[in-house]
């Protein structure tokens, strides 16, 4: 993106020399995925917007600790930034779920209204977690990935499934899956060896993973569009400077309307990509997806129960006009 280079030099101009520090932000998809292509340029936005008082190193792929482990590693200062998937943490609070609950926001402009609905919560709930939030970018909308056709939630009964959230877990116990839990870094080989044999997951990872090489079919479901979410070490972030705190802020603002852009792009693009290396790619068919939305109706209201007060007035405030 022109637009975010431009302003990258511009904030360098107007950078304060000081004592450089070097950031090490750990991300758990691989270094080619749109999440962690933008979270590069906001890595070399902030480094070059401070004029090099902070750089910020990214490490894709789970190369520095693996997914599930990065939010920890941030809230304990073991590194001061990093990308997670909060909905991997929904065991924690469920406000984190709010973003894979099924059928509720189900396109770019309601996850954007989701989004927006559930921020200041979200925010309050990290602060108490040692964690400020930077920006959050969605993937693309959900679809279901086999290895054999699947015409209904009958011909689920015994698949391996690739769990990687609560909601992925209980869609599976739901469906009559195996959920097995695997990090975005392992799907390739869990797929090839035969430890899963479908999934819940963006086109983007598919293609990002060649899941073709494994599996035949992709259904369009648009199930949810969960997000990442780049946090910083709150005892870091108060000893970081006012104006490099504006930087910041700024590639963070910039990051999130370039991935979100990307994600956009990125759906279509890797849906042929899929294709084009043999997968079967549809909707979903009337009956399943039907099904599908019956169970979804059940797992939201199990959420709204377990996220309480706070989970409600989310979906109240998503769902006014």
């Amino acid at each position: 993106m022109n637009h975010l280079a431009t302003a990258c030099a511009a904030a360098a101009l107007f950078a304060a020399p000081a004592f450089a520090e070097k950031w090490d932000m750990p991300m758990a998809y691989s270094g080619s995925n749109f999440h962690s292509v933008t979270g590069a340029e906001f890595a070399k936005c902030v480094t070059t917007g401070t004029g090099g008082d902070i750089e910020i190193v990214t490490h894709p792929s789970g190369s520095l600790f693996p997914g599930a482990q990065i939010k920890r590693a941030i809230q304990t200062g073991q590194v001061p930034i990093g990308e997670r998937l909060l909905s991997g943490h929904q065991n924690e609070n469920a406000i984190f779920g709010v973003d894979s609950i099924p059928f509720l926001a189900t396109s770019f402009d309601d996850a954007a209204k989701l989004w927006a609905a559930a921020a200041p919560t979200l925010e309050t709930i990290l602060a108490d977690q040692n964690l400020t939030l930077l920006y959050s970018v969605p993937w693309p909308p959900q679809g279901r990935y086999f290895k054999e056709a699947v015409e209904s939630v009958a011909d689920m009964e015994g698949v391996k499934f690739r769990s990687y959230n609560n909601a992925t877990a209980r869609l599976a116990e739901l469906t009559g899956m195996l959920p097995v839990t695997i990090e975005a870094a392992e799907i390739s080989q869990a797929f090839a060896t035969g430890v899963a044999e479908s999934m819940v997951s963006s086109g983007a990872t598919g293609y990002d993973r060649k899941v073709w090489e494994s599996l035949s079919y992709f259904y369009e479901v648009d199930a949810w569009l969960p997000r990442n979410y780049i946090m910083v070490n709150s005892d870091v972030w108060s000893g970081v400077s006012d104006t490099n705190k504006n930087v910041i802020t700024a590639c963070a603002e910039l990051a999130e309307y370039a991935g979100t852009w990307r994600a956009k792009e990125y759906t279509g693009f890797t849906l042929q990509g899929l294709r084009d290396g043999g997968m079967t790619v549809a909707p979903a068919s009337d009956a399943l997806k039907a099904e599908l939305q019956e169970i979804g109706a059940t797992m939201t209201a199990e959420w709204l129960e377990a996220a309480g007060a706070d989970g409600q007035a989310i979906v109240d405030a998503f769902k006014a006009d």
